[in-house]
């Protein structure tokens, strides 16, 4: 396929663009940062009439595209004033799902995150592990990707034939920063993340294979290692930091807290790269 990849010199979109490529696939993307050369073109994702022109065709570049993956975003808050992070996330990711539909593109993936199910207190989780059906914002950021969703449930009707994925993203973990998972065996160590963590060859492998399983409408996905980030059970884990969750039953001993059933179910996804061999590896 002809894919567009915004965000494509991001940390995950860098390795997705190469992840894609390695499969064949013709990739172009788009960013405000990047090498120039027939893969890149420079896209401010605030300016609608720019996205809209580059997602229809780009001279010497393309001449129209069979899908987007849409993982351009301030990453944090923090960065820019809070109103202004809500402002260019949820006001970018409108313009490519929109131009999208303007220009007839029906097969979409998009980055969403774990922190609109409660980052970073998870206070109110119901129970264990946290699957899609939770949702609970408590800054601009988890906010924004809220608003995100609904805007995309939404025009998903609009779109014929379409097949929209949000991947739930945890933190992502490349290759060489694997150094933290020394802190282990702390009860602490990502306890804002679920204990979670995600490898970002994991990560751009599934955003292939929702392109690839192609599921009619819109789904939401939660992607994330299969572990935890820790050397301490995943049980005793959730009971030192979720004392108010109820834990499913059969809890494997590191099972990962921030569910990836459906992903597995639904979309063949299982994590590759896990802490304990990236971490023994790392120099």
């Amino acid at each position: 396929m002809k894919i567009a990849v915004t965000g494509s010199s991001g940390k995950l979109g860098s390795a997705t663009v190469q992840h894609l490529r390695d499969e064949g696939h013709e990739v172009i993307g788009f960013d405000l940062h990047g090498t120039a050369g027939p893969g890149f073109t420079r896209v401010d994702l605030a300016d609608y009439g720019q996205v809209l022109d580059a997602i229809l065709g780009v001279t010497a570049r393309h001449d129209g595209l069979d899908a987007l993956v849409h993982l351009a975003a301030l990453p944090v808050n923090g960065l820019v004033p809070d109103a202004a992070t809500f402002t260019a996330n949820v006001s970018s990711t409108f313009h490519v799902l929109h131009a999208a539909y303007r220009a007839g593109i029906s097969q979409i993936v998009m980055a969403s995150s774990i922190t609109l199910m409660g980052f970073p207190h998870f206070a109110d989780i119901p129970a264990l592990p946290v699957d899609e059906n939770y949702t609970q914002a408590n800054n601009t950021y988890a906010l924004g990707k809220v608003a995100e969703e609904a805007i995309t449930a939404q025009l998903v009707r609009w779109i014929p034939d379409a097949s929209i994925a949000a991947l739930r993203l945890t933190n992502i973990v490349a290759p060489g920063e694997y150094g933290s998972f020394v802190r282990a065996d702390d009860p602490e160590y990502r306890r804002d993340l679920l204990h979670s963590y995600v490898d970002v060859r994991d990560a751009a492998h599934a955003v292939s294979l929702a392109l690839a399983a192609r599921i009619p409408g819109y789904e939401v996905y939660n992607i994330a290692a299969s572990d935890v980030g820790s050397s301490i059970p995943s049980r005793k884990l959730a009971e030192h930091s979720y004392p108010g969750a109820a834990v499913r039953a059969d809890l494997g001993e590191w099972e990962t807290l921030m569910s990836i059933d459906k992903a597995r179910r639904m979309l063949g996804f299982e994590p590759r790269h896990l802490w304990r061999s990236e971490y023994s590896a790392t120099p």
